[in-house]
């Protein structure tokens, strides 16, 4: 996907850019190319971008660690404010307060919108954070057969060896 110019996006028709993805993303590991598009408005002193697209990613659960495919989509929509103080920032302390006007984006008006780096952005965060193969997925399976014979008694590691001998002064 191109970037789009901005200040080219006014002369647009309706002053709306609709760009049709149907390509792998990048940075974002996926069984099949993101398929959808993504639409973006110009509305004077801000840009209204939204997209709907999905793709297939392969998952593993947090339970039993098995691999499973999951169907990835979005259907979002953001305003992304324009303003020419945008990306001036990157000269700034390491530690600062950040107000609730800095948790905006912004470009500079004059600036290039990158459908293809928003639509990774927003793939991201669509991604499940708990991710289950099944939601009755019992885990790892224990095996029962473990003789507890088999079970040293001494410490494996021998950096312990000084704590175990500490333990066995110590009265009861």
């Amino acid at each position: 996907m191109d970037a789009i110019y901005i200040p080219q996006l006014t002369r647009a028709s309706e002053r709306t850019e609709e760009v049709q993805v149907q390509e792998f993303l990048p940075g974002l590991e996926t069984l099949t190319p993101v398929r959808g598009h993504v639409r973006v408005e110009h509305h004077g002193n801000y840009l209204e971008v939204s997209a709907q697209a999905e793709t297939i990613i392969t998952c593993t659960c947090n339970r039993c660690l098995q691999q499973y495919n999951q169907r990835l989509g979005v259907n979002t929509k953001e305003i992304i404010w324009l303003d020419e103080n945008a990306n001036q920032g990157n000269d700034l302390p390491l530690e600062r307060e950040v107000t609730m006007e800095d948790l905006l984006e912004t470009l500079p008006p004059d600036g290039y919108f990158y459908p293809n780096e928003w639509l990774y952005e927003q793939m991201c965060l669509a991604i499940p954070q708990r991710q289950l193969c099944d939601r009755n997925c019992p885990g790892i399976p224990v095996s029962s057969t473990v003789d507890s014979s088999d079970i040293p008694e001494t410490p494996v590691d021998h950096r312990w060896a000084s704590l175990e001998a500490l333990k066995k002064q110590l009265p009861g």
